[in-house]
């Protein structure tokens, strides 16, 4: 998935909650909203299958089961999930909404990784069954948009001005010169004179008168 091949109604769709009642038709059977459609982005995003009308007819998404799937042949056409883990729940091939939470050691999650798995999401870091790169839609998402936001980061740090770069080379240029300048100036100095070691001679000797 490429970050200017992301439809709209996708952050729709990870936000919505399904499965809840329909409060259209309490009373009917098999009452919970399920549905989701691509086109209407109207609210409520999720409808149960006497919602449905005409205007619904076309390019939308169900749910699989209980968990938080779609299915591959509901979404493939109109979504590239080349980087997603799918998962087979139901003798169905799906794939994750949303990040999920890590396993602990004493639960038995529903698509368990291998322990000698190689493969991780790059958003939660989660173990895959095989190379793909993402565990989920919203992993997948918020992969991208982190790649968006990472050139943008590097361009306005300090580092990366020519200006500021630019400056620094030329005030350590200029300090090296400084130095250089003052150590020549010490070098070129005259030495103090030496001092010269004076005796003091003494007087000519004086002979007393004779008398």
């Amino acid at each position: 998935m490429k970050r200017e091949t992301v439809p709209s109604w996708l952050e729709i769709l990870l936000a919505t909650q399904f499965f809840a009642t329909c409060a259209n038709h309490l009373l009917a059977s098999r009452n919970e909203c399920n549905l989701f459609c691509t086109q209407c982005e109207a609210k409520p995003a999720a409808f149960c299958n006497y919602c449905r009308s005409s205007d619904h007819s076309t390019h939308r998404i169900r749910r699989s089961s209980y968990h938080d799937v779609v299915r591959v042949s509901e979404i493939q056409d109109i979504l590239d999930i080349s980087d997603v883990q799918t998962y087979v729940i139901n003798s169905a091939r799906a794939v994750f909404l949303n990040e999920r939470p890590q396993p602990r050691a004493s639960s038995v999650p529903i698509c368990k990784a291998p322990l000698s798995s190689t493969h991780s999401c790059e958003t939660c870091s989660r173990a895959l069954l095989d190379a793909f790169r993402f565990c989920s839609l919203g992993c997948n998402l918020r992969g991208l948009n982190m790649e968006m936001s990472t050139p943008a980061m590097v361009e306005n740090s300090p580092q990366s001005s020519g200006k500021d770069h630019v400056t620094r080379i030329d005030d350590v240029g200029s300090s090296t010169t400084s130095d250089k300048d003052s150590c020549n100036d010490k070098n070129n100095e005259e030495p103090p004179p030496k001092r010269v070691a004076r005796h003091r001679r003494k007087g000519i000797p004086q002979r007393a008168p004779f008398f």
